[in-house]
């Protein structure tokens, strides 16, 4: 039983991580090739001050 909870908990770690992978992908791209910006910019902590000031 022991070997089926790590085998379950590393799968779903695996996900967590695919997950934030292709959300970071996901940002990339709407940020660089839809918005016309530069891909690794959406990284950057000014971007992302000015996002929350606009959403206050």
């Amino acid at each position: 039983m022991n070997r089926y909870v790590a085998y379950s908990l590393i799968r779903l770690l695996l996900l967590i991580l695919l997950i934030f992978f292709l959300f970071m992908v996901g940002l990339m791209i709407g940020y660089g090739v839809i918005g016309d910006g530069e891909p690794t910019a959406v990284f950057s902590g000014n971007l992302w001050t000015n996002v929350l000031k606009f959403m206050k």
